[in-house]
């Protein structure tokens, strides 16, 4: 996999979590979700984007728009339902009637140090 202007990037935690409202709105789900984001990967908040596989045989993804994240310390969101376990909301595609359309959510670097750091946080339960 090959993240698009993103030399390093790593998957969520198995303990992260996300809050969704009852009815989903059209377009992408993803934008009405807020994500729970463990207190350890705090500094690494901005870092979390929504990548989709570009059209074509090759495995490179793009960032589309970065996830909404609160901490545990932090208030639930205000009509929102959860947490719930990310996975397996992310273990599968989503498919249209002429394609399977890949997503994922993923801590996404430019700089080596951070993810080194990240990926770090990521190995401790």
């Amino acid at each position: 996999m090959i993240v698009q202007d993103h030399p390093n990037f790593c998957n969520m935690p198995e303990d992260m979590r996300y809050y969704r409202p009852e009815k989903f709105e059209a377009g992408f789900i993803e934008k009405s979700m807020v994500f729970l984001l463990p207190e350890r990967l705090r500094k690494f908040r901005r870092n979390l984007w929504h990548v989709r596989r570009n059209p074509g045989d090759d495995a490179v993804y793009m960032p589309l728009f970065r996830v909404n994240c609160v901490l545990p310390s932090e208030p639930a969101p205000a009509g929102l339902q959860g947490p719930f376990d990310v996975y397996p909301f992310y273990t599968r595609t989503t498919k249209t009637r002429s394609r399977e359309l890949d997503y994922y959510v993923l801590f996404v670097f430019r700089d080596r140090m951070s993810w080194m750091r990240c990926k770090t946080l990521l190995e401790k339960p």
